[in-house]
């Protein structure tokens, strides 16, 4: 193969890992819509199949650059992959990933390829996304649902140690007059006329065979003669709905969960898109949390250090006693096993609990207890501190 299969092999990832779609346009993250889009008219010039025939590395680099714009050009997917990568648009484009059918930006760039729309009657761009295929695609059937993003703020112990939880969304249900169907009540969808229910029409020009989105009924094979009124034909209408989810015990913050099938209602009867909900754990006044393990800090007395004594902790179940040997130095940490978050998915285990003790000693003592604390220090063979002198004991000393 010639320079371009040089070109194409050397930006291949390792592994075939999906590569960053800034990356794949070779633009940065803080660029403009106007530069996100100049970078991908280049490489679509660069790497069009019809220059390029036959060679089928181009129509997969020209796919691939075309679904990095397309997600980056869109700025709720935009939005969604920079906070969670391609794991956040796993489902925005069906089980099957990223096909031509889901490029909504055609316009930006149909004037690149006119020549080739005019020599085909004045198809458009996204007409020539076959690249020379003749295979007839069937008509447009029930698609899947739009995927939902949500967010959500729960307690520091809830998200430790689980709970459920009741969240409010606005998603698109299936319209409650017409059941999703998109025909007044009573009537019903008819066979496209124009394209017989394959959804697409053919033309041919030279070594060109493309099949083209019908015109009559958009792709679908159906024509709707009586719309639903109260949905305008589209089968769907915005509601809100209480969902339940089943927060696991062990969240952390920033995770996000996903709900299978409370998306938004699909077209034509096709399935529900996923609901994801983005997860904000509070801070916790006490504990604060790395990884699986929580830590705290409490203070104990002078002669709880020193005789040793048993204390009352906080836990995320609620105080447990934790045992003070005699001596505890100030900074002492101590483990308790078992009592930190639980690991996600991980069948049981759980981390542990770290308390930190500071040792709060006395600012001002009686004189008995100064009297007592001197004692002592003479028991050590200390010598006695001297207790500072005041301002007053100054100004005296002055005027002697």
């Amino acid at each position: 193969m010639g320079g371009l299969g040089s070109i194409l092999a050397a930006e291949k990832q390792p592994n075939d890992m999906k590569r960053d779609y800034y990356e794949t346009l070779g633009i940065s993250k803080t660029v403009g819509d106007e530069e996100i889009r100049s970078a991908y008219r280049k490489l679509a010039m660069k790497y069009h199949p019809d220059k390029h025939q036959g060679e089928k590395q181009a129509e997969e680099k020209f796919k691939e650059i075309s679904e990095a714009y397309e997600v980056l050009s869109d700025e709720n997917k935009k939005a969604t992959y920079d906070r969670f990568g391609h794991e956040g648009l796993k489902g925005a484009f069906g089980a099957g990933g990223f096909q031509w059918q889901n490029f909504t930006h055609a316009e930006d760039i149909s004037d690149l390829f006119g020549g080739i729309a005019d020599a085909l009657g004045g198809f458009g761009f996204d007409e020539l996304f076959g690249f020379g295929n003749t295979r007839r695609r069937q008509g447009r059937g029930p698609r899947r649902g739009q995927d939902i993003e949500h967010e959500i703020t729960v307690k520091f112990e809830e998200a430790a140690l689980g709970m459920d939880k009741t969240v409010e969304i606005k998603r698109y249900d299936n319209c409650s007059s017409c059941k999703g169907t998109g025909a007044s009540l009573g009537t019903k969808d008819t066979v496209c006329q124009h394209c017989h229910g394959r959804g697409q029409v053919s033309v041919t020009s030279g070594f060109f065979s493309i099949a083209r989105t019908c015109p009559s009924c958009g792709g679908s094979g159906r024509v709707i003669k009586d719309p639903c009124k109260d949905c305008q034909g589209t089968g769907r209408e915005r509601v809100k709905k209480k969902i339940k989810i089943k927060i696991p015990a062990g969240m952390d913050n920033g995770m996000r969960l996903r709900v299978t099938q409370e998306g938004d209602a699909g077209d034509k009867g096709g399935p529900r898109g996923d609901l994801y909900v983005a997860v904000h754990v509070e801070k916790h006044p006490f504990f604060k949390r790395h990884d699986n393990d929580i830590y705290g800090e409490i203070k104990i007395s002078f002669t709880q250090a020193i005789f040793g004594s048993s204390i009352q902790v906080p836990t995320l179940e609620g105080k447990t006693y934790m045992k003070i040997p005699a001596g505890t130095p100030s900074g002492k940490v101590f483990k308790l096993d078992g009592k930190g978050t639980p690991a996600i998915m991980s069948g049981g285990a759980h981390g542990d609990e770290y308390i930190k003790v500071t040792v709060d000693v006395p600012k001002r003592l009686s004189a008995e207890q100064e009297r007592i604390l001197k004692e002592f220090a003479n028991t050590l063979d200390e010598k006695p501190v001297k207790k500072p002198k005041g301002i007053m004991d100054k100004v005296k000393k002055a005027f002697r």
